[in-house]
């Protein structure tokens, strides 16, 4: 059931956005003159690697930093890039990647090769499954961009305050989802986008049913400050990501 609703939703998109698409192709495009397209390489379910198509919101080649995670503030996000961003627009043409069976709608995040390679071997169970478009960190983590503004270094802020507790919303969804639980994560991120704090409240309600740890509904709820907790599986927090990234 899953798989053939990604189908039919996904080409239902597609069909119903192509205007839409268009006009931000062009944009893009016509911000600098570069592709619109950004097809980065991402790991799938049985951890093999895929190209995963969103519009292009950065400068021509910013992977080439070596910087994964992307502050607000970040000097290689484009004009017209911002926007798309802050709209969620960029991950659009992902339903391509629905489409052709890649991705689902919902499932955890595809990562970059890097940071799954960080994985504990109870992260790894994530790889048992489809990644998705949206998922219930997807919610709760909308504004990662803000969150890592002004660290030193993203990726290591990103793997410290923001990686444990969005590795456990996605372990908690793999023993929790059903298909009734996916059309819950895709009504909430529709709502986040019109309001952000009734979209929480359901996050919390959906996490409330599923029992899950006491901990993790406060982080969820993002009324504090995030706190720095070792990844599900690890007995320390991360304090090396270049280290670690190496190894």
């Amino acid at each position: 059931m899953k798989r053939s609703f990604d189908i039919l939703s996904a080409f239902a998109g597609l069909l119903m956005l192509l205007p839409l698409l268009t006009l931000i192709a062009a944009l893009v495009f016509l911000g600098d003159g570069n592709t619109p397209w950004f097809r980065g390489v991402r790991v799938g379910k049985g951890r093999r690697g895929f190209r995963m198509v969103k519009f292009r919101t950065m400068i021509p080649d910013a992977w080439k930093s070596g910087v994964s995670s992307t502050g607000a503030a970040d000097r290689r996000i484009t004009r017209v890039g911002r926007l798309l961003r802050r709209a969620k627009l960029d991950e659009l043409p992902q339903l391509w990647n629905v489409l052709i069976g890649d991705m689902s709608l919902v499932g955890p995040r595809p990562q970059v090769e890097a940071d799954a390679a960080l994985y504990s071997v109870e992260e790894q169970r994530l790889f048992k499954t489809r990644p998705g478009i949206t998922d219930l960190a997807s919610i709760v983590f909308a504004d990662e961009g803000e969150i890592l503004t002004g660290a030193a270094d993203p990726d290591l802020a990103y793997n410290q305050i923001i990686r444990p507790w969005k590795s456990r919303l996605a372990l908690l969804y793999l023993e929790r989802r059903s298909f009734t639980a996916d059309i819950q994560i895709l009504w909430l991120t529709l709502l986040g986008a019109v309001s952000r704090e009734t979209a929480l409240r359901g996050v919390g309600r959906m996490l409330a049913a599923w029992e899950a740890d006491p901990l993790l509904c406060r982080m969820a709820a993002r009324r504090e400050a995030l706190l720095a907790c070792p990844p599900p599986g690890a007995a320390r927090i991360v304090t090396d990501y270049q280290k670690a990234a190496r190894a």
